[in-house]
C-alpha cells in the first residue's frame, strides 16, 4: 500500500515538473488596460486664477448657508445621477458657480434651476460639463 502512495506521489510530481517544463514558455499576454485620461486641458484651466475651486468658497454665513440649502437640493432630487450629484458648488458673495461633469444637458439645467430658485442667490455662473460617454 505505502508502496502504492510513493508511485503516485512521484507520478504526480513528474507531472508538475513536465507541466512547469511546457509552461515556461511565457506568454505575453497583458490585461487591455483603459486609456489614461488626459485631463491636461482641465488642470491648466483650473490653474488660473479667475477660476473658482471649492478652497474659493465664501465664508460669510450667507454664502455657507447658500451652498448647503443647494448642496441639499441637488442630493435630495431623485432625477439626478451620483455625477451629478458631486457637482462643485461654491458661493460667493451671493454668486453660486456650479461646476463638474452631468450625464446631461437635463441635469446641467436641472442643477441650474435648483441653484437660482435659492433665497438670497444673486446669480447662477453654469460651468456644469455634460460628461462624454
Amino acid at each position: 500500500m505505502k508502496s502504492t502512495i510513493i508511485i503516485v506521489l512521484a507520478m504526480a510530481a513528474a507531472a508538475c515538473e513536465r507541466s512547469e517544463g511546457a509552461g515556461s514558455e511565457k506568454l505575453d499576454v497583458k490585461a487591455a488596460e483603459p486609456a489614461a485620461a488626459d485631463n491636461t486641458e482641465r488642470n491648466e484651466r483650473d490653474r488660473k486664477a479667475s477660476t473658482l475651486t471649492p478652497g474659493d468658497q465664501g465664508e460669510s454665513e450667507a454664502d455657507r448657508t447658500i451652498t448647503q440649502r443647494v448642496r441639499q437640493g441637488v442630493v435630495g432630487h431623485d432625477g439626478l445621477s451620483t455625477t451629478a450629484a458631486n457637482v462643485k458648488i461654491i458661493t460667493v458673495d451671493g454668486v453660486v458657480t456650479l461646476r463638474g461633469p452631468v450625464k446631461n444637458a437635463e441635469e446641467r439645467s436641472t442643477i441650474g434651476a435648483i441653484a437660482q430658485r435659492m433665497d438670497g442667490v444673486k446669480r447662477v455662473d453654469n460651468q456644469l460639463e455634460i460628461a462624454s460617454q
